[in-house]
């Protein structure tokens, strides 16, 4: 039936014509974005699923910077220890010198100036030893807690090491000298016990440290593969998408032609009037 009313040919070119659009838009879309679901029209529950992993990624972020601050607090720490320990050695020198008894005055008075210079230091370094408020040398905390796992039910306790002067690590007490040989000897025993403790001490904290490290490389590698998986969902894959616009704007192409074709089928009725 030929009419000028009703062209089922045009509308049915007009229908192809807008799908292919339709779908020409949505490839230029997941080309621009490179993401296969982009939002939730796209695929609800795709969508939700890497939205979840998403907050579980962002989350393993905020675990690592916790585990890293607490790694830079240990180090620290470990810092100020093992100067503590190198200053033990030159202290544990002095007390061992001042307690000979031939000695004369002026050489002990020499050696106990140094003494108290070398236990005066150890005082400045375990009271600076501190990153972002934490000092876990001078007594002022017991541990530390940086969070574990990505729901913040799981922390990482770290212990922390008392190096302050006349504690139960470092015995030297805070005004021990050497200004006799009495003195001397009794530092020296003194010197010795800490020197022992703190170097067990730093063995403490070199393995929390090791602690740290290990599960902050392990929710690094956690995370990595948590990305991974969220591409697998959502991100589009680039080569065929392109050859799928190579597709659709032929068929683009087309449609507008098959389209011009019907909408000139009623100048066919002109002919039947001439």
């Amino acid at each position: 039936m030929l009419s000028v009313n009703t062209n089922m040919g045009a509308m049915i070119a007009l229908q192809a014509l807008n799908k292919t659009n339709h779908d020409m838009a949505m490839t230029q879309n997941r080309i621009n974005t490179g993401l296969n679901v982009a939002s939730a029209k796209d695929d609800g529950a795709t969508y939700a699923i890497a939205q979840n992993m998403r907050g579980e990624v962002a989350s393993l972020r905020a675990v690592d910077t916790s585990i890293g601050r607490a790694i830079s607090a240990v180090d620290t720490a470990l810092a100020a220890g093992e100067a503590i320990s190198d200053l033990l050695i030159d202290m544990k020198e002095k007390a061992l010198a001042a307690s000979d008894v031939s000695l004369d005055t002026a050489s002990r008075d020499a050696l106990n100036e140094d003494f108290v210079a070398l236990r005066e230091q150890i005082a400045t370094i375990y009271a600076n030893a501190t990153f972002n408020g934490v000092n876990l040398v001078d007594g002022s905390v017991t541990d530390i807690t940086p969070l574990a796992s990505a729901d913040g039910s799981s922390v990482i306790t770290v212990g922390a090491e008392d190096l302050s002067l006349g504690g139960t690590v470092l015995t030297v007490a805070a005004t021990q000298q050497i200004a006799t040989q009495t003195d001397a000897a009794s530092a020296l025993t003194d010197v010795d016990a800490s020197l022992q403790n703190v170097n067990e001490a730093l063995a403490r904290l070199g393995t929390a440290a090791k602690k740290l490290e290990v599960h902050q490389n392990f929710i690094g590698k956690l995370s990595d593969t948590l990305r991974g998986g969220i591409g697998n969902l959502v991100d589009a894959d680039l080569a065929v998408e392109s050859a799928r616009l190579q597709s659709l704007q032929v068929k683009q192409q087309l449609g507008v032609q098959a389209l011009s074709i019907a909408n000139s089928a009623p100048q066919i009725v002109l002919s039947l009037f001439r």
